[in-house]
């Protein structure tokens, strides 16, 4: 039986929320509004974000730290506020705990980097898994050529889970890293961190956590997740795009070198020797993304006013109706497991993904087509791509139900 809108919970107030997004509002084309289903590659911002980061250059714009005037005085308060509101929000145990990147991939390549050259060498073991979006393959394999370690792989399962069984078998006195994904970006599936994360510290292992696509959907608190690091990016949380975070336990942070060197990350320079300053400012070498950074903290203060387990219920009823309407097309879904966010991810044997991706944007529905940047879990699966739709909270019923007539538009235009 088909979701109606009736059946989404009253107290959440699409249409409210909606107003805040001006882009929701675009017409791609003459009699098509626009239907983004690309929250997983970016979300769109509230009007209070992007007035944010024109209010910082309008009347704040100045450089961050050491500055005595006016303007930087009030520039570095407004950024190092942004650093207090994500620790609050994600329950760090200090401000100092929290490091500003560029995104998620700059994050775990500062890890990737910085953990390598103080802790692994040659024979130690760093397991990542088979569903890792390509920015948590790929610095591992960077550091696998210059250090000597093995990189090994959880594999995954028919249904797009996990395969604990044999995790727990890859795991041993050589383990020193787990780096894997919180919520995968192509299946949506919702990892078992805590249990991740208790099976690799029995073993003296660290965990890094790419949380990039968990925190659109839920509430992440790292002390309860018992992680060691980490990582996710301002875009898909609502805010700017160029800003990430690094959370890392304080005795990690504290243990590990400089990834950059420059300007704000010192103690003391001479023509001969560099001392190193205190995390967090150790890692964050050069003039940051002050603008954004700035702005990010108006979306995590959106955030805070936004109900997510109401947001989650809404988004998989969503979730339900649209994979209702992909299943009666004949497509198959990739990714069945009982545990994921509203992300939908489905392939034909009788169209190419990125012609039923152009079809359904002549029709103002934009989803993402392709591998999404991981191609070992396309390999595991044994297809080119996916269409993938990721749903956020200011999506509505009447769009899923656009995306199910556009979906039946194209499919008999491609049979």
């Amino acid at each position: 039986m088909k979701t109606s809108v009736d059946q989404l919970v009253s107290p959440f107030d699409v249409s409210a929320l909606r107003r805040d997004f001006p882009i929701l509002q675009t017409e791609t084309r003459p009699g098509k509004p626009l239907v983004y289903l690309d929250n997983g590659a970016t979300s769109q911002k509230p009007l209070k974000v992007i007035e944010a980061e024109r209010n910082y250059y309008l009347h704040q714009n100045s450089n961050v730290h050491r500055g005595v005037h006016y303007l930087s005085d009030l520039a570095t308060r407004a950024f190092e506020s942004t650093r207090d509101e994500v620790a609050s929000y994600i329950g760090a145990s200090k401000r100092e705990e929290v490091i500003f990147t560029k995104g998620t991939t700059e994050a775990i390549n500062l890890v990737a980097n910085t953990f390598g050259r103080k802790f692994l060498n040659p024979g130690d073991e760093v397991i990542i898994s088979g569903m890792e979006h390509h920015a948590n393959i790929v610095p591992w394999h960077m550091v696998r050529e210059w250090s000597g370690i093995e990189v090994k792989a959880i594999p995954v399962t028919g249904d797009g889970e996990l395969d604990m069984e044999t995790f727990h078998t890859l795991l041993s006195s050589k383990t020193k890293l787990v780096a894997v994904t919180h919520v995968s970006n192509t299946l949506g599936t919702i990892n078992p961190v805590k249990r991740i994360v208790e099976a690799a510290h029995a073993v003296g292992a660290a965990v890094l956590v790419d949380g990039a696509q968990a925190m659109p959907h839920m509430q992440v608190d790292v002390q309860d997740l018992g992680v060691d690091f980490y990582v996710f990016s301002s875009h898909k949380v609502f805010g700017p795009t160029g800003v990430g975070v690094l959370y890392g336990k304080s005795h990690w942070l504290e243990a590990l070198p400089p990834y950059q060197g420059g300007g704000d990350m010192i103690d003391v320079v001479t023509l001969q020797n560099t001392t190193f300053n205190a995390p967090p400012h150790r890692f964050e070498a050069g003039t940051p993304n002050i603008a954004g950074v700035v702005a990010f903290g108006e979306a995590i203060q959106y955030l805070k006013n936004v109900d997510l387990q109401a947001a989650a219920r809404h988004e998989h009823a969503l979730l339900s109706a649209a994979t209702e309407q992909v299943l009666e097309q004949g497509f198959r879904v990739i990714g069945q497991s009982s545990n994921k966010v509203s992300v939908l991810s489905f392939i034909s044997d009788f169209c190419h993904p990125s012609d039923v991706g152009t079809l359904l944007d002549m029709e103002g529905i934009a989803v993402r087509t392709g591998h999404h940047c991981t191609q070992p879990l396309m390999s595991r699966f044994g297809i080119p791509g996916t269409i993938r739709a990721s749903f956020a909270f200011y999506n509505t019923m009447e769009e899923v139900e656009r995306f199910g007539a556009a979906l039946k538009k194209a499919v008999t235009m491609l049979k």
